[in-house]
């Protein structure tokens, strides 16, 4: 059913990519939902007015289209650069994957994944900063500000619209892009295209950055590690010119399959669909070669993992040009709330 799944999501993105019949006669339904979306915005908008995070600042980290783009890599890039500059970052996120508790959850390395969802999970191993899950982003913002937070990040919040930001930082896939620039269901977009216009950071993730774009790249570890935790790890070279079995529960299981193939591993894919709660048998298969997964696939496999499970994990790099700059807007706006 996973595969299915993961295969019915391909077929989308490739209806998503042009506007050809797909586009056409889903095209009033795309009209409804961006309506809904925009008037969604507005009353959301005209309610944070009234709301306050009492913080230097809050930076939301989004994109506008279903998918990966980047999003848990550069929320762990901003909770590490920020900490090393002397602020005291937080996350929040809704928790996607996990069956987080109404009124919010702090999570831990050791949380269950299944309860606080995979990428919390990640990031709260990634950073050792504090993590919140919570439906209500602006209880979750508030519950780590509580904790000490200065800075918070609301990872994939950009159409909550009702938690107050100062930072904008919109990601896109840069293969992908905005698809056929129409929204669900006849595009890939959650919001209008125009909502690129507010944010103060365009990000872009593999393909080509337009003007005034900044690129980011995905870069594996130089070894790939254990999945059940064991203290081993292996250089990529070590699987080189051989067959493997790549499992992938990402958005994009395509951009880890090419990462495993440029290493020269010849692999057997096997993609599910985003978020996929794994179930052992799913990984496991009736031969010796090694399984190969991503690190957000990792945290859910953990505990039923074999001693032939590894996965790769990836580090977001950006220019040198782009911590400076946002450094500068983040001083900017904490000394503008200040005299406010």
């Amino acid at each position: 059913m996973g595969s299915f799944q993961a295969w019915l999501g391909a077929r989308l993105w490739d209806q998503w990519g042009q506007r050809g019949p797909f586009a056409a006669a889903m095209f009033p339904l795309s009209l409804v939902y961006a309506g809904l979306a925009e008037w969604n915005r507005q009353r959301q908008e005209q309610a944070r007015r009234d709301i306050t995070i009492p913080a230097k600042a809050v930076i939301v980290v989004g994109n506008l289209t279903l998918g990966g783009s980047g999003k848990t890599p550069m929320a762990v890039w901003l909770a590490k650069r920020l900490r090393a500059a002397g602020y005291r970052p937080g996350i929040v996120s809704r928790g996607y994957g996990g069956r987080g508790d109404v009124a919010g959850i702090a999570v831990t390395p050791e949380s269950d994944p299944v309860v606080v969802g995979d990428e919390p999970l990640l990031i709260a191993r990634r950073t050792g900063v504090p993590v919140q899950v919570d439906r209500d982003r602006v209880r979750g913002a508030r519950a780590l500000t509580d904790q000490g937070v200065d800075v918070v990040i609301a990872d994939d919040g950009m159409q909550h619209h009702r938690l107050p930001r100062d930072i904008t930082i919109l990601m896109v896939d840069g293969r992908r892009r905005f698809g056929n620039g129409l929204c669900l269901p006849a595009g890939p977009l959650r919001e209008p295209k125009r909502a690129r216009e507010r944010a103060d950071f365009v990000i872009v993730t593999g393909g080509e950055p337009e003007p005034g774009e900044v690129p980011m790249e995905l870069v594996p570890a130089s070894r790939l590690q254990r999945v059940d935790g064991a203290e081993q790890s292996r250089k990529p070279s070590r699987f080189a010119r051989r067959d493997a079995h790549a499992v992938a529960g990402i958005a994009d299981p395509e951009r880890f399959f090419r990462t495993l193939e440029a290493a020269k591993i010849g692999i057997i894919r096997h993609p599910f669909p985003d978020h996929h709660r794994f179930l052992p048998h799913q990984i496991r298969f009736d031969d010796d070669l090694p399984v190969l997964m991503t690190e957000k696939d990792a945290v859910k496999c953990r505990s039923f993992a074999q001693d032939n499970h590894w996965y790769w994990p990836i580090a977001a790099r950006l220019p040198t040009t782009f911590e400076p700059a946002l450094l500068a807007r983040l001083e900017t706006v904490s000394r503008l709330k200040h005299l406010g």
